[in-house]
């Protein structure tokens, strides 16, 4: 190590060893705290009554149906202390007719000052907000379902579970909501259309589930939970669900798209269109559903978060288009990317971040966002699309049939997309499915793909402990690409809450492996991921919440030689406050071996780049940060990672905040700066990200985002008016702005502009 980073490295030492004193300390005051063990408390059942009248969604208890409703009192806490009372008392009701389920709570609250309810802006994640959340498994197959959540507000959040732990919080399904304060605490009403969820009319009995969430002292309450656990594999049953209309279930949802744009330059050129669009939804069989999109437009869809890849991979950026979304959960395949097995995080106690992000999505079968996008990366129209999804007995399948309209600019024709899934639940929780793809949306050349995974989990272990299991095979067919074109892996984990928990997986993605509708963020090589640790609760009242002392590792060796590629590897300590606060540290080791020279930075114009020879390279570096609490006014994270970087130095500064004064004002601002000093030169890259938010009501806001970099020196400005009437009718006003500064003298000259007016309205049937 230089002489400069060794003061740097003697600091971060003295930090490290100040946290381990205080986690110590920690350790010592409850030395005589009882034994937490974890376990389930036991399955509970009830039988909800189906009534006549349908209750007012206003969050007032005023109707007299509610007299009648099932009353849920026997909640208990999973967070800090699990099977414990809670610190303030919950009621539910609930109760059904003909055409929805109808939810109802009173959560007691003796100081309403210090309630949160930070968010007002519909649809906007609630994970800073004190909230009461439904979970339902309509099939009860212990693998799936349904989240719905509302805050103090009445904002409305829905997401859909992709597997047993993890959420697409982009799904959007249509149900309502509301919530009103009072002196001592706050009530809710939720309304759930039978339209709007799968479900099997030939049994009578769901999976279901409760969850509160009080901020102030970072407190979960559920109904049922295991492992500190709320979720489809963890929950009771409700039972009598029988005599439910969904209509003739269709849904028709006409939409228009007024735009305007224009491209500045030499060549300015300008444009205005009007975009007709209608999404068909019909529901085959009541578990089945398909789906038809016609003219599709995605003008409305969010922005994509900037990010500079100081790497040799691909990066991975998520699917935003509510298409694509609907029975997303259907199409996941290999539990590739999701956070039991090994996906990249941060400074927590879940995931492993010693796996880049993009890499944990390595050798996705299916990602949509290849579909509608040329190889540039420019919009592609889609000229007609069909999905069929949904339950056939113990069978999850899924079908997507895409036209895509021809690109002139990369000379692409027309295209057909084809993408098939089947899934069948076996043993208690565990699948075996098959995947099949057909097309390439980015080239004129045939292309297919088939994959067969196993999906093992058992969360009955004794402790309430849980063990899953994975293993899949992939092979692609591509025209120009013969032999060496398959990729398979293996996994286990232990996710462990509390005490020690691992996960291992092996991953092989040979060099013509190309799933032309998938993502490979890199081949002709293979992947180990090693994660373990121990965390470790404390008594409510010490210092601290929780420790996570753990081991992270990645390795990518080459497949023809079996060498090194790259690696990564260190210690991880984590600290949580009781207020959701945490302070994280690594220590990590570097290894990576470059077959050729690696341009790691390049000036927007190209004239001037940086490039690394080809050798093997190791070096050391430290991160530490500090997240701070979401329920706070100020909240974010600040984090700082230094040390060696190849044969020079990095110096990497993090800053990403958020202030909200209140629920209708919010700000946010994001800095990330690596400086790097290498002896074939010196650079700093910049990442600059401005957020801001005005919530009129809980159905109409306006949002800004502004993103810049200094290696695109492209200035970006997003501003969006969203108005949402009432969930399934909704309007758009958006409008982009786009300025570069190539030959970076502060001067920036505009690129793009457009602005688009967008109507959606849902006719139910």
């Amino acid at each position: 190590m230089t002489v400069a980073l060794a003061r740097p490295a003697r600091l971060a030492g003295a930090f490290l060893s100040a946290v381990f004193a205080v986690t110590g300390w920690a350790y010592g005051e409850l030395a005589e705290a009882a034994d937490l063990s974890l376990g389930s408390d036991g399955s509970k059942s009830i039988v909800i009554p189906k009534l006549q009248q349908a209750a007012s969604i206003d969050g007032v208890m005023d109707e007299a149906v509610w007299r009648d409703a099932l009353l849920i009192e026997d909640f208990h806490q999973y967070e800090p202390l699990e099977y414990v009372e809670p610190t303030q008392k919950s009621h539910v009701w609930i109760y059904f007719t003909e055409d929805a389920l109808f939810v109802a709570s009173f959560f007691e609250e003796p100081d309403m000052s210090k309630i949160s309810a930070n968010v007002l802006r519909q649809g906007q994640g609630l994970n800073s907000d004190d909230i009461f959340a439904l979970i339902l498994d309509p099939y009860l197959d212990r693998r799936s379902g349904y989240r719905f959540e509302v805050n103090v507000n009445g904002v409305r959040w829905e997401g859909l579970f992709q597997n047993v732990t993890e959420i697409e919080g982009n799904w959007d399904g249509i149900w309502q909501a509301d919530a009103q304060r009072t002196e001592n605490g706050w009530y809710s009403e939720m309304r759930i259309p039978f339209q709007t969820i799968a479900f099997n009319p030939d049994s009578d009995t769901w999976g279901i589930n409760f969850r509160r969430a009080i901020r102030r002292n970072n407190e979960s309450i559920g109904w049922v939970s295991r492992n500190r656990q709320v979720n489809p594999g963890v929950a009771g049953t409700a039972t009598g669900l029988s005599g439910m209309n969904q209509g003739i279930g269709l849904d028709v949802v006409p939409s228009m798209a007024l735009r305007a744009n224009r491209v500045y330059g030499p060549a300015s050129t300008s444009a205005q269109n009007y975009e007709p669009q209608i999404d068909v939804f019909y529901r085959l069989t009541p578990q089945l559903n398909a789906s038809l999109t016609v003219n599709t437009d995605f003008s409305a869809a969010e922005v994509d978060g900037r990010q500079v890849n100081l790497t040799r991979f691909n990066l991975f950026f998520p699917e935003q288009r509510d298409f694509f979304i609907r029975e997303a959960d259907i199409f996941e395949f290999g539990l590739i990317g999701t956070s039991g097995f090994n996906q990249g995080g941060g400074g927590g106690s879940s995931g492993n971040p010693a796996v880049p992000n993009a890499a944990a999505q390595n050798a996705r079968p299916f990602f949509s966002r290849r579909i509608g996008l040329s190889a540039r990366g420019a919009p592609v129209g889609i000229n007609v699309g069909g999905k069929i999804s949904g339950r056939i007995g113990d069978w999850n399948v899924g079908s997507l049939v895409i036209r895509q309209d021809e690109d002139v600019a990369t000379r692409l024709d027309s295209r057909d997309i084809f993408v098939g899934r089947a899934v069948l639940n076996v043993l208690s929780e565990s699948q075996l499915g098959v995947i099949t793809t057909y097309g390439d949306p980015q080239s004129n050349l045939d292309n297919s793909m088939t994959g067969v995974d196993f999906r093992y989990r058992n969360s009955k272990l004794p402790g309430g402990q849980t063990l899953q299991g994975v293993a899949y095979f992939q092979q692609s067919d591509s025209q120009l690409l013969r032999n060496d074109n398959a990729a398979w892996g293996v996994g286990v984990a232990y996710p462990a809450s509390q005490g020690w928990r691992a996960a291992y997986n092996y991953k092989r993605v040979e060099k013509n492996f190309n799933p032309a509708v998938g993502f490979v963020n890199q081949s002709d090589m293979d992947e180990h991921a090693l994660d373990f640790g121990y965390r470790r609760f404390f008594r409510p009242g010490a210092l601290l919440r929780s420790t996570y002392v753990g081991f992270d590792g990645y390795r990518a060796n080459y497949l023809d030689t079996g060498t090194l590629n790259n690696q990564n590897y260190g210690i991880r300590l984590t600290n949580n406050t009781n207020y959701g606060d945490a302070m994280f540290a690594r220590l990590i080791r570097n290894e990576e071996v470059l077959r050729v020279p690696f341009t790691i930075n390049r000036s927007s114009d190209g004239r001037r780049r940086t490039v690394l020879p080809a050798g093997n390279y190791q070096f050391d570096e430290v991160l530490i940060g500090l997240d701070m609490a979401n329920q706070r006014k100020l909240s974010g994270r600040l984090s700082t990672r230094f040390g060696e970087y190849y044969d020079g130095e990095r110096m990497q500064r993090g800053v990403d905040l958020n202030w909200r004064p209140t629920a209708r004002y919010g700000f946010g601002a994001s800095y990330t700066e690596n400086a790097i000093k290498l002896p074939y030169g010196n650079f700093t890259v910049r990442l600059f990200t401005l957020q801001t938010q005005l919530a009129f009501s809980n159905t109409l806001s306006w949002t800004t985002l502004f993103q810049y970099d200094n290696v695109s020196e492209v200035l970006g400005f997003n501003s969006r008016l969203h108005w949402i009437p009432e969930a399934g009718r909704e309007a758009f006003l958006v409008f982009n702005y786009g300025m570069n500064d190539l030959d970076k003298d502060n001067d920036f000259t505009s690129t793009t502009a457009d602005v688009s007016l967008k109507f959606n309205y849902t006719l139910r049937f």
